[in-house]
């Protein structure tokens, strides 16, 4: 405020750089205290008594700044007047006061509720509700407790290159969930499954959020550590849970990451309570829990090695159709590195070029590519005492120093492409690896 003190604008700065600093807050509320700008005052104590519940001196200054007497002390017992001394027969000794109450007046009680009114405008309520109320368990895995991702503006248009995945998704997932009238027509229920794999870091996520935002679906993602507890039966209970809230929160995307880590194959597992998540996880892509099955609720999985899967998990009915999300093409390559350049100093970048030198690259190792011809050009910049912009030379410096990361990849799943393909679940891997003369 332009009428403030000197005194009270330096402790506004302190305090707002301090905000933890509860002895500086109430000081500063001690001065809004004092020029009488009480309501302040209460605002600062307040947020005082978030940072520390139950501090005796930002209680009493609360107290002050609403204008509510403090607790008044107890009165003095005047000294009795002494009275002459006269014999008397030995008397029994007088009871005892009973309780507390007799020695000294109670207290008055705060008024909560008035307290309440003065700073509900100013400081959010810092207390849940009690989980008991209702009658729920009350644990950490209740369904209310999983965060639901709203309809998001990504869609399949954001996705640089990669058309032939947009069309297999377009087939397969999308244009049945667009067209209800075909759908019933055809007879084609309002749920699915989908499996994404391939290499990593080349965009099955964001491929998810994609999906999700094509059919304005809600968004959840699940991970191992979001299911894993150490109390019997708590996992099972978490995978219901979360099936449970996408069901209340239809239509909604079920994005289940690392699948090979929540649904690894049961008889290469040793520990029973692994084995009994994925037998919960079946339960609930069945749908059979709820009475009203899956409908509208689609789940989608990503994983690097889907031979790890438990195959009943790819079973018609769950996640039974699978789609190669390969390293990004050519027009993909280009849209990410435009994207990580967007904002670095660069100059004539050729990304013709630099296209051609990072063929097999994910997406992660284009990233890294930009980012190591950065620190060459800043480093460059540091060593002359000249600022330099990067350019074609050094980010082809970088690609080649930088080997794919798909590699690796690709070198396991040959394997099982030509050896495990039963039911030519890997055919379209088959057909890429003879397209890169890699078999």
């Amino acid at each position: 405020m332009a009428d403030e003190s000197p005194l009270i604008r330096s402790l506004r700065a302190a305090v707002a750089a301090a905000p933890g600093d509860v002895p500086l807050r109430l000081h500063f509320a001690e001065l809004l205290l004092a020029e009488g700008r009480n309501d302040e005052a209460v605002a600062e104590a307040a947020v005082a008594l978030q940072h520390a519940p139950g501090d005796a001196d930002a209680r009493a200054l609360m107290i002050r700044a609403m204008g509510m007497p403090p607790a008044p002390a107890p009165a003095p017992v005047p000294a009795p007047t002494p009275a002459p001394e006269v014999p008397a027969a030995p008397a029994a000794e007088p009871p005892a006061p009973e309780g507390p109450a007799a020695s000294a007046p109670p207290a008055p009680s705060f008024d909560w509720d008035a307290a309440e009114q003065q700073v509900q405008d100013l400081v959010g309520p810092r207390f849940l509700d009690d989980p008991q109320a209702d009658g729920a368990a009350g644990t950490a895995g209740d369904a209310a407790a999983w965060d639901v991702d709203a309809p998001g503006a990504v869609r399949l248009a954001d996705v640089g290159g990669m058309e032939e995945v947009k069309e297999r998704l377009e087939a397969a997932f999308l244009a049945p969930m667009r067209n209800p009238e075909l759908r019933r027509l055809y007879g084609k229920s309002l749920r699915g499954g989908l499996l994404l794999y391939g290499p990593p870091g080349c965009g099955k996520t964001f491929i998810a959020r994609a999906v999700a935002g094509e059919l304005g679906a809600n968004f959840l993602t699940v991970s191992l550590s979001d299911v894993l507890d150490m109390w019997i039966g708590a996992s099972e209970k978490n995978i219901h849970d979360i099936f449970e809230t996408a069901r209340r929160q239809a239509p909604c995307v079920v994005f289940l990451d690392e699948l090979d880590a929540l649904g690894a194959k049961r008889s290469r597992t040793h520990h029973s309570g692994l084995r009994n998540v994925v037998n919960q996880l079946l339960t609930e892509l069945d749908g059979i829990a709820s009475g009203a099955g899956n409908e509208g609720v689609f789940v989608l999985a990503a994983t690097n090695v889907p031979w790890d899967v438990d195959i009943a998990l790819r079973r018609p009915g769950r996640l039974d159709r699978t789609l190669l999300v390969l390293p990004p093409d050519a027009a993909a390559r280009e849209s990410i590195l435009r994207y990580h350049l967007r904002e670095r100093p660069i100059e004539a970048v050729d990304l013709g070029k630099l296209v051609k030198a990072t063929e097999d690259f994910s997406g992660a190792d284009l990233a890294h590519v930009c980012e190591s011809a950065a620190e060459a050009a800043l480093l460059d910049s540091a060593r002359t005492g000249s600022v330099r912009l990067i350019t074609t030379k050094d980010l082809l410096g970088a690609a080649k120093q930088i080997k794919p990361s798909t590699e690796p990849w690709f070198a396991a799943a040959r394997n099982v492409a030509m050896f495990a393909n039963e039911g030519g679940l890997y055919d379209d891997l088959l057909a890429h690896l003879k397209r890169k003369r890699k078999l």
